[in-house]
């Protein structure tokens, strides 16, 4: 997955996806954008530059990696690697209709904001699981997604 940094002038900020309603895994969530490493891929970092060019018209020569996080098991069973990547403006991006409901941005600013980070829990095949939960304006993004953010926070900002 691609940990997008938009360097704005006022701030750099995150880019985030909403998938489409239809997808079988995830649908109509909140996601960075992100994907299986595949066969051909040299790795997590070609996955996440490849996948973000498929989901969002994000051309990989526009993403300086700064850097990775951990990677991190998902509760369905998914292996994350969060590659975070500064990209400098203007970008245009094309979002994949068939995957991409909408691509929009967070401020960065509000994720390293510990007073957004909140908790929510959730039964899965009948064990609790805990997950983090960013409430944006408009948005609610958890799961995965905003753990690999207050990671990141984290990790910025320990």
């Amino acid at each position: 997955m691609l940990i997008g940094l938009l360097g704005h002038p006022e701030g750099p900020s995150v880019i985030l996806t909403q998938r489409t309603a239809d997808l079988d895994n995830h649908p109509a969530e909140i996601s960075l954008p992100g994907g299986r490493v595949e066969a051909h891929d040299k790795g997590p970092v070609a996955a996440a530059l490849r996948e973000a060019f498929e989901e969002i018209g994000l051309s990989p020569e526009r993403v300086e990696i700064l850097g990775c996080l951990p990677p991190s098991e998902t509760i369905s069973g998914f292996w994350v690697y969060p590659i975070v990547g500064w990209i400098e403006p203007p970008v245009e991006l094309e979002p994949d209709r068939r995957e991409v409901a909408e691509v929009f941005e967070v401020p960065l600013s509000f994720v390293l904001d510990p007073a957004n980070h909140h908790r929510g829990s959730i039964v899965h095949r009948g064990e609790r699981h805990h997950f983090n939960v960013l409430p944006y304006p408009g948005r609610r993004i958890w799961g995965a997604t905003a753990g690999i953010l207050v990671d990141l926070a984290r990790t910025i900002a320990p």
